[in-house]
């Protein structure tokens, strides 16, 4: 079945009918034309480097806060002595560095901090744009307002919590239909915006000109397969997962995720999401927009590892963490994709690991059988397939290194 809405007419229906949706309206405040190119450009090769951990400076925003005591890791550093191999060849650590556009890199073995490092202009205070592991923390939401009642259970349809949803693709879709991004919308997610389609248009409407809700055009899509059927990677599924866990919980993205698991945490720094809208009608971008420091994203790596288990407490319910990254149960992707899917966490078939993954680079690694976690931070430049492929050796090498 050919994408939904690919020419100029179907588009600008869309974003009619995404417009009139009270709920969704946007806030009539016009963005600066220089906001709005410099969110159009944000991806760039020429300034991803920067503009990855600045997006406060480009975007309204919403904080996590944190509190309490502080969940401290202990240091124990050592120079990054292993190599790894790509396409035949190997590599020093140290050159895959730069070979693989990093902006940041922290190391925890056996809850030892064993490498920090950080480069261009960043440090330990620096937030960084997490892109798609954002879709991995929506799942942790997901599975807190379950635990807490909000959400009846994941075989709920949508359209119990969003009933503006009904007469689109998903309605008869269950949550976790969407979860494993198998709600059968007809959606192709791409990020050359310059194409003309719904992915374009969503972002031009929604995050550079902030004049409709993302969320919003899961109203508009239609089937192309039977709920359940199908694998498809989706941003807007995630977003609709958002809009279930803001009515569920009755609380916007950002307050459930400090309460329930940013504070108990003892994250050391607060986190922030990038809304698509001023304030107050502007809403968290929860397919993509989440910035926390490195270390944090370390912290919910080392989460994750334990079971849901933080320093002091349980945070996410343990069998909810095995349900969300179960190998047995993975999502096979494609025909020679060497990558599984399970509740919005990428899985590598034949083993234990996992990660959240975000785009042009952005990892959380997780491998229980060496007790690692990996968080790497990139700028890969747009459209580059073989850096993925070479990040995540660098990734399995630095999680089997034994320093």
């Amino acid at each position: 079945m050919k994408p939904f809405l690919i020419g100029p007419l179907s588009v600008a229906l869309a974003i009619g009918t995404a417009l009139t949706a009270p709920v969704t309206r946007a806030d009539p405040a016009s963005v600066p034309p220089a906001l709005q190119s410099a969110r159009r450009h944000m991806l760039d090769a020429a300034v991803n480097s920067l503009t990855f951990h600045n997006m406060e400076q480009m975007f309204d925003t919403r904080r996590v806060d944190n509190a309490g005591p502080r969940w401290d890791i202990p240091a124990d550093p050592h120079p990054l002595r292993f190599t790894y191999t790509h396409a035949g060849k190997t590599h020093e650590a140290e050159a895959g560095l730069e070979r693989t556009f990093t902006n940041a890199l922290v190391i925890v073995k056996h809850g030892k901090m064993v490498a920090e490092i950080y480069r261009n202009k960043t440090d330990a205070t620096t937030h960084f744009i997490s892109f798609s592991m954002a879709k991995s923390f929506t799942s942790l939401l997901v599975g807190l307002a379950v635990a807490d009642g909000h959400i009846k259970s994941i075989e709920d349809p949508i359209t119990r919590y969003v009933p503006e949803l009904m007469g689109s693709a998903y309605e008869g879709v269950t949550i976790r239909q969407a979860l494993l991004m198998q709600s059968g919308a007809d959606y192709e997610e791409r990020y050359d915006f310059d194409h003309p389609g719904l992915a374009s248009a969503a972002f031009e409407e929604s995050l550079v000109q902030n004049r409709v809700r993302f969320a919003s055009f899961g109203k508009v899509l239609t089937r192309a397969y039977p709920p359940g059927s199908h694998f498809n990677y989706s941003t807007v599924e995630t977003c609709v997962l958002g809009w279930v866990l803001e009515r569920a919980t009755r609380r916007s993205i950002a307050e459930f995720m400090s309460e329930k698991l940013w504070k108990p945490a003892g994250m050391e720094s607060y986190g922030f999401w990038i809304l698509d809208g001023a304030p107050p009608n502007g809403r968290e971008f929860n397919g993509a927009g989440f910035n926390a420091v490195a270390r944090d994203y370390a912290r919910l790596g080392l989460i994750m590892l334990h079971n849901g288990r933080g320093q002091r407490a349980q945070i996410i319910p343990e069998n909810w963490v095995k349900e969300s990254t179960n190998p047995r149960q993975t999502t096979s992707i494609a025909p020679g994709v060497n990558l599984g899917y399970r509740y919005q966490w990428w899985t590598i078939p034949g083993s234990d690991t996992y990660l959240a993954l975000g785009l042009q680079g952005q990892f959380i690694y997780v491998d229980p059988s060496t007790d690692t976690v990996v968080v790497k931070l990139s700028y890969f430049p747009p459209g580059d397939q073989d850096v993925d492929g070479e990040a995540l050796d660098f990734l399995r090498a630095a999680a089997d290194w034994n320093p």
